[in-house]
């Protein structure tokens, strides 16, 4: 059974269109996250092999892929998700048997305070408005030497397409992530002391331009603010394929990088 918490989105339209781009997305989803799943293993790695008689919170579980690994591991989980469509990709997945299923955002979550052992959260907290918000709400809600997990970009990431995009035209095609330093910030506003942080670039290999730009739609993640709302056309498109090329390697691959952050906070 999904939770929902109520008037979820009533004053956060930008968190209503995320939620819609990611629905959209939802059923398709998984086979265009090989990023996505390389990042989230690794994030795993930070959380202990034994999950036995733990609750582990899956913020922003998506379809429920990391969800049914912590489920493997013996955790109980609750798999949280602003868009409902995801949520039900995730049920499918994994069923009802030891998890919950939650429609609710980040920064506002509908957990009691010290009420579970982990929170995992990979590559879902670089949609929310302020992070120190959803990093305070884990802090919150992890249980005394507990801990949260969490996976975000950082800026530099996907810089390829966006300077194949500017020679184009002078719209924002892709988003902008935060530095590093403005999430050791947020760490600190939100009182989390005890962290660590690990920034790594990862590069993903591409025979396109358009097939980076397919995955990133394939997975709901090209809501972009402040983007035109009209049409790409096709002269745009061809456009951004051939300013692409000058970043093409030896093998005629393009690269999509991007900067990963991955962080540990001990309660």
């Amino acid at each position: 059974m999904v939770q929902v918490v109520t008037e979820l989105f009533d004053t956060q339209t930008d968190k209503r269109l995320i939620a819609e781009s990611f629905g959209k997305a939802a059923a398709g989803y998984d086979q265009h996250a090989a990023f996505q799943r390389d990042v989230g293993h690794r994030l795993l790695t930070l959380l202990p092999e034994d999950l036995s008689g733990t609750t582990v919170v899956d913020l922003g579980c998506g379809t429920g892929y990391f969800s049914e690994q912590l489920l493997a591991k013996g955790a109980e989980v609750i798999c949280i998700d602003l868009s409902s469509q995801m949520l039900e990709q995730a049920n499918q997945r994994c069923g009802s048997e030891k998890v919950q299923y939650v429609l609710a955002d980040a920064e506002c979550l509908p957990l009691a305070d010290n009420s579970v052992d982990f929170v995992f959260s990979s590559l879902a907290l670089q949609w929310c408005t302020d992070l120190a918000v959803p990093l305070a709400e884990i802090k919150r809600i992890v249980k005394p030497k507990g801990r949260g997990v969490f996976s975000t970009l950082l800026d530099g990431s996907l810089n390829e397409l966006k300077q194949a995009w500017r020679e184009v035209d002078s719209y924002q095609h892709v988003n902008d992530f935060m530095t590093s330093n403005q999430v050791k910030i947020a760490l600190a506003q939100s009182h989390c002391t005890n962290h660590h942080l690990n920034l790594t670039p990862i590069t993903v290999w591409y025979d396109t331009a358009f097939s980076v730009m397919r995955d990133l739609k394939g997975i709901g993640a090209n809501h972009v603010s402040g983007r035109s709302h009209g049409l790409t056309s096709r002269r745009s498109l061809i456009q951004v394929e051939r300013a692409y090329q000058v970043y093409k390697n030896q093998q005629n691959k393009l690269p999509a990088t991007y900067q990963v952050c991955f962080g540990a906070i001990n309660l």
